[in-house]
């Protein structure tokens, strides 16, 4: 009879042919002593946020032999409200609970010798790790399995929807639930790690070592191409997979392209979409570049020029969306990406937002603080009198007409803190929110406060970037320079919000010398608008630019440019070129 087909991938180990020794035949999986490991933390940043809760499961042969659970006391951070929500875990329960000093040392004599296993283990081990470091505790580098990444090699598509811990333990029926509690989540994930282990035991991996080389699908397909990767150039570039009609497939950037490629032949790179590119390509083309900031640059120009099928992000630029006012008079909000709706709009627009459903997200919250209309009905004030309210306006929900608001005067009026808002003035909506997160969580709806939060920071993020672009984007020219990533000195010249030429020097020596060299062969860039046709620089090419000058030294500019990080904007004249520094 023959066996299962594997849905995975068996790294070789080169004993195929020999005799098996018992040091080779490796552990069997019923010998392991594994510790499931789960924590409660009050953020997600292992360095800056800290543990609440510890909970950790010990098994063997398929039973529980211990369990450890403990509430920490932060030392220097909050539990917010949304996280009290979320794990049931206030201040007022870890007030008396001991500090992660004392209960660290003796969780890791619980989890000594054993392998620990945790569900997004790069989360719960780098905080655990993080703690050792910060404490001076000798961190063991105990041998890791992570429940996601085992789910990921066996379960497909077809069975789970996605690899949470909570589909996981619906799937496979656990007796526990996972409740955000730290021991809970441990026991459900002790329970899940068993079920994989069973259907792994059915594919032949029944020892440590074994589950160890398992491998994503197409990993043996993909070393067989690693020979693609000879040749690649160790230095800052872009490089392009082709496929065999020289197509591109897949565009990155690195600062180191022969250690980034060779990467993607290795067990490293997991990812199920690069794994179906790399099986397809059949080719590596690289385009070197000055630095790591040329490289980034010159990435999202060709990725907005070529659309490679295998890469997701800074695709079809164009297609950024914004928040609107409809040309009405009695004007609505709406998400839009065309030209003519951002041209219509009686206000600026909102934007641009990296995707629709961050642009729906602010839409929603400015309906929420402003009485604006929201039903799509154009309503004008020959209409008025055939005009019914919307279903919307029954939970007061839709302001104008709806409203009985029927003069557009008067309507403008009620909705000027919304203009404001999109004008630039974000007072009105700083307040709006303030007041409805202080009500939602008066009322304890903490999840539906954090929405709100989480809306006004989009909006004022997106506001902040489009405004530096516009900045910048004004600006005829600029030089600077900033130290490299590795050793010397980056040169840049920007002109208009556009990377017009870079190089890299080895010393800061003679920089004038080498801008004098630079800036000769940069690009000629035109005044936003100036020329006809897609001459303006992306958007995000602008913003990267933006944010290396926040770390960079000017040397001189033609324009006006602050740098928002200083505290004082310095403002250069707009007559001429100015000298700003000189690091001879």
């Amino acid at each position: 009879m023959s066996s299962p087909a594997t849905p995975f991938d068996r790294a070789p180990h080169g004993l195929e042919h020999t005799q098996l020794s018992l040091a080779d035949i490796g552990t069997p999986l019923y010998e392991v002593t594994f510790v499931v490991v789960d924590l409660e933390t009050t953020g997600t940043r292992a360095g800056s946020s800290e543990i609440t809760e510890i909970g950790a499961v010990k098994l063997r042969g398929g039973e529980v032999i211990g369990e450890f659970q403990s509430l920490v006391k932060p030392e220097h951070s909050v539990i917010s409200p949304f996280v009290a929500q979320l794990t049931g875990i206030t201040h007022a329960m870890v007030d008396d609970a001991p500090s992660i000093r004392s209960v660290l040392p003796s969780f890791l004599e619980f989890a000594v010798g054993a392998v620990l296993v945790a569900h997004n283990a790069p989360f719960d081990i780098g905080f655990l790790r993080s703690a050792c470091e910060r404490l001076d505790y000798h961190w063991p580098q105990p041998q890791v399995l992570d429940t996601v990444t085992l789910s990921r090699r066996v379960l497909g598509r077809d069975e789970v929807r996605n690899h949470k811990l909570g589909t996981l333990a619906a799937h496979f029926g656990t007796e526990v639930e996972p409740d955000h509690r730290a021991l809970s989540d441990a026991r459900a994930t002790g329970e899940v790690l068993h079920r994989l282990l069973e259907r792994f035991g059915g594919f032949g991996i029944t020892t440590l070592e074994e589950l160890a080389t398992v491998r994503q699908s197409g990993w043996a397909k993909r070393q067989a191409k690693a020979h693609l990767a000879k040749g690649v150039p160790a230095e800052p570039g872009v490089y392009m997979f082709l496929d065999g009609t020289r197509r591109v497939l897949y565009i990155g950037k690195s600062g180191n392209m022969a250690r980034r490629v060779r990467g993607y032949f290795n067990a490293s790179e997991n990812r199920g979409r690069m794994a179906e590119m790399v099986t397809a390509a059949q080719e590596v083309t690289c385009l070197p570049c000055a630095h790591v900031l040329e490289a980034e640059v010159r990435e999202v120009r060709l990725i907005g020029e070529l659309a490679p099928p295998y890469n997701r992000r800074s695709k079809n630029p164009e297609r950024n969306s914004w928040v609107v006012l409809s040309d009405e008079e009695f004007p609505r909000l709406s998400v839009a990406r065309s030209t003519s709706a951002l041209e219509r709009s009686p206000a600026p627009p909102l934007g641009p937002f990296r995707s629709r459903k961050s642009a729906q997200a602010v839409k929603d919250l400015l309906e929420t603080l402003f009485p604006v209309k929201r039903c799509t009905a154009k309503v004008t004030v020959a209409t008025l009198d055939r005009h019914r309210a919307c279903v919307s306006a029954q939970v007061g929900q839709c302001g104008g007409p709806c409203a009985g608001v029927h003069d557009p005067e008067v309507y403008r009026e009620r909705i000027a803190g919304l203009v404001g808002a999109l004008s630039g003035d974000f007072s009105s909506l700083r307040a709006h929110s303030g007041d409805r997160m202080a009500r939602l969580a008066a009322e304890a709806r903490y999840e539906t406060a954090a929405e709100v939060r989480d809306g006004m920071r989009t909006a004022l993020a997106t506001a902040s970037r489009a405004e530096t672009v516009a900045r910048l984007a004004a600006v005829e020219e600029i030089q600077a320079w900033a130290p490299g990533s590795e050793s010397g000195v980056d040169l840049v010249v920007i002109r208009h919000g556009k990377l017009a030429a870079a190089a890299h020097r080895s010393t800061t020596a003679g920089l004038d010398s080498g801008f004098a060299a630079l800036t000769p062969t940069a690009e000629w860039v035109p005044a936003p608008g100036a020329v006809p046709g897609p001459n303006d620089p992306l958007p995000e090419e602008t913003r990267m630019l933006a944010q290396w000058l926040e770390s960079a030294q000017l040397w001189s500019t033609t324009g006006a440019w602050s740098m928002p990080h200083r505290g004082a904007a310095f403002h250069a004249q707009a007559s001429g070129a100015v000298r700003l520094g000189d690091a001879t």
